[in-house]
Parts: C-alpha cells; structure tokens; sequence
C-alpha cells in the first residue's frame, strides 16, 4: 500500500473510532487511562531502550542540544507522563456536560452541551512525550487521534502508542482511536492535511517552520502558535529578590521550551540597581545578554541588541533586555514585538498589576510568577496538547474543554413556528 492509501485509512479508520468513542461513558475512559499509566510505568525498560535509538540518530543528524532535550525518555519523564495520565483520568469529564440553559418566550427550553471535536490531527517534532499527552486528553474529550511525529522520534513513537493500543484493545475500545502514522516521510504530512473528510482539526506543535508548512498546506483548520516571544517587566517598586528568582526561572530552567523568557524589561527608575543584580544571577547561570543602549550604558560588557533581536525566540541561554519608561512603554513593546503567548509582570503596584493584566493580550498574562507556568499542567488543566495563539477556536494552553466544541439542545412540548 502506498504512502497516501495508507495515511487515508489510517484517517477513515479514526473517523470511524471516533464514532465509538463519543459513546464511552466516563468511567471506561478513566480505567483505560489509568491502565494506559501503568502500562507504560511497567515498560519503562523498552521505552528507553527505543528511545535509545531515536537519540543515537538525533545526534548523528546534528540536531541541537534544545531538540535532543525535548527528545529524551528517561525513568524521570516516563514517570511523569504517566503521572500526566492519572491527572487526566481525574480531571471531570467535559463530554455531555450542559453548559448553559435559558428558556424562550414560546416555552423552548434552550441549552449548549459539549461534543467531542471528532478526529484530531497531532503534527509535533521531538518530545515523545506528546504522543501519550494527546492521546490521554483526545480520549478523555471522546476524540479519536492521529499522530505524526518527526523522524528524530519515530521508534520512541511508535513503542507508546503500541502500549497505548494495547490497553485499548483490553478494554474493548477501538485501537484505532489512537494512532501513529509510521511512515517518516513529509508525504506522509501532506496527504494527512489534505483529508478533511475525515479529519477535523491539525494541531502542530515544533518550531516555526513547520507550523508556517502546515497552515500553508492544510485543507483542514489548524489550531497553532509560531513561536513563544515571552516577556517579564519588572516595574518599579519591584520586590528585587522575587524578581531575580523569576527572571532566573524563566530564563534557565529549560530555555528551550515557548514559555521560557526571551526579553525583559525593566522600568527606567529600577534599571540602574536592578540591572547588575539581574545581570550577575543570569551571567553566572551561562545566559548571554543582549541590550539596547540605555541597558549598555549599565550593563558595559553585554552585546548590542539589533531589531531582530526584540523579534526572537532564541530557545537557547541568550536574553535580550530593553530598559523602558513605564508600564505603557512595556505594554507597547509586548504589542510590537510579543506573539500573543505569555507575559508577566513583576510589581507591587496594584493598579499596574491589572493594568498589565487588562491591557496585554497575550494567551497568558502572570503576576509576580514565571512564564513558565504557562503550561495545561501547571495550569490545573492535565498534560496539554498544545498552545494556541489564535483566537479561535481556543486561546493559551489546551486542555479538555478546548478539546470540544457544543451544540444546542432544545426541550419542546409541541412548538411548531409561525
């Protein structure tokens, strides 16, 4: 079977497990999700030995040291992706759930109830994780899911999803509500974008380019983020010591994650005894500094930042830092420069606090917090299938809900209209 029958059966066999799954009732999901972490916990050993692989061929392939990070299961992250899927089978089913009810003048009882999306197309690169993430939360919203992960990850894959179907196929329930497309060819991608038929919605997760490939191609609605250009300002009045210790979360905890800081702002009233304390955490920790001219004034050893700079997701230990005028000069320069992902502001002022909170529109808007909550799981959400950044259907990290839509529901008692 060639590359293009193949991913269209793999699509028809989903739309008609999706069927099925929209049935399920609460509690066989749950038990099949709690079977599915156990499975995977109990084959820790096989999973590493693939991902073994998969991670022997990233670095002959030269991938960076962000990718091949994204890329790695260990006893550590398997046990939390099944930790992922116990908090998922415990998070309330968003399926049937009647979200509002108001009656009409004629007697109609009219309500909204929430409906699984259908088929959900998962495009991602590295992170294996993903693959557990999205089926867990697709099955719990009562969709059925095709995934298709990059070759770097293919053998790390394909082991989950067999362990996945495994448990899916004791509990009765189709397998093929969670597939993965096994082909490592880009073909693959553009037949699978090209079955709206079957297929309901795309979700990309990777970096820029692949996203940018996937909404130019896809016959389907795509629900995505190009990048993560994240801020923190830090006001003035600013506690000093929770700033540092923001700034140093969100910066170097994982800097190669969309939630990681890439630019910060500090009020010009705070830059000159603010700035070297940052600096000194940052620079010890390995992250170089990029700054405009009034930051070089103070900081007199750190590169200059060029326009591109304010524009960048470096993904890597580099920061760019502009020092403003207040918290409108911030809030404009978010607006210039941000991607509507997350942001966060390190202040005492209550009133600025909701100002920044009301005026920025980014997915995620912080408080005195790292922007590395901007996370379904840190959230309160369970593992998240990704972040979006359009505005429709769904906003910031994606959870079950996002992962439905509604429909009317209507109780009559004989109403005919006139």
């Amino acid at each position: 079977m060639n590359i293009k029958a193949r991913v269209a059966e793999i699509a028809k066999n989903a739309k008609k497990a999706a069927t099925a799954l929209a049935r399920l009732s609460s509690d066989a999901k749950d038990r099949a999700l709690l079977d599915m972490a156990e499975a995977l916990t109990r084959q820790t050993g096989l999973l590493m030995r693939e991902n073994a692989k998969d991670l022997e061929k990233a670095t002959q392939m030269g991938l960076s040291a962000a990718m091949i990070d994204r890329l790695v299961l260990n006893e550590s992250t398997i046990e939390g992706i099944a930790k992922g899927l116990k908090e998922v089978a415990g998070l309330p089913d968003p399926v049937g759930k009647v979200t509002s009810m108001w009656r009409r003048p004629n007697g109609l009882l009219v309500g909204r109830m929430r409906i699984p999306l259908g088929v959900i197309g998962i495009i991602y690169e590295s992170r294996p994780n993903v693959t557990a993430d999205a089926a867990a939360l697709c099955l719990k919203s009562g969709n059925a899911v095709i995934l298709r992960g990059g070759s770097e990850a293919i053998n790390s894959n394909i082991a989950i999803a067999k362990i996945l179907q495994s448990v899916l196929t004791k509990r009765a329930i189709p397998e093929e509500a969670i597939q993965v497309i096994p082909m490592t060819e880009r073909e693959a991608v553009r037949e699978m974008l090209q079955l709206e038929e079957y297929i309901d919605v795309i979700i990309p997760r990777g970096g820029e380019d692949l996203i940018r490939a996937v909404v130019n191609e896809s016959k389907i609605p795509v629900i995505k983020h190009y990048k993560g250009v994240c801020h923190i300002f830090v006001d003035v009045g600013a506690d000093f010591d929770m700033a540092v210790n923001i700034c140093m979360n969100a910066k170097t905890q994982r800097p190669g994650v969309c939630n990681a800081m890439e630019t910060l702002l500090v009020h010009q009233d705070i830059a000159g005894k603010f700035l070297p304390l940052a600096a000194s955490h940052l620079k010890g920790a390995g992250v170089v500094l990029r700054g405009c001219d009034r930051t070089r004034r103070i900081l007199k050893d750190i590169e200059q930042a060029k326009e591109e700079d304010w524009y960048q997701e470096y993904l890597d230990l580099v920061l760019s830092v502009r020092v403003v005028d207040d918290l409108d000069a911030a809030v404009a320069h978010i607006e210039k420069y941000g991607s509507l992902h997350t942001e966060s502001i390190v202040t005492n002022n209550y009133q600025n606090a909701q100002r920044f909170l009301n005026e920025v529109n980014s997915s995620t808007v912080l408080v005195n917090a790292s922007t590395r909550f901007s996370d379904g799981f840190e959230l309160g959400l369970g593992a998240e299938i990704g972040i979006s950044t359009t505005k429709l259907h769904a906003f910031g990290p994606m959870g079950l809900e996002e992962l439905t839509t509604t429909k009317f529901i209507i109780y009559g008692n004989g109403q005919v209209r006139t």
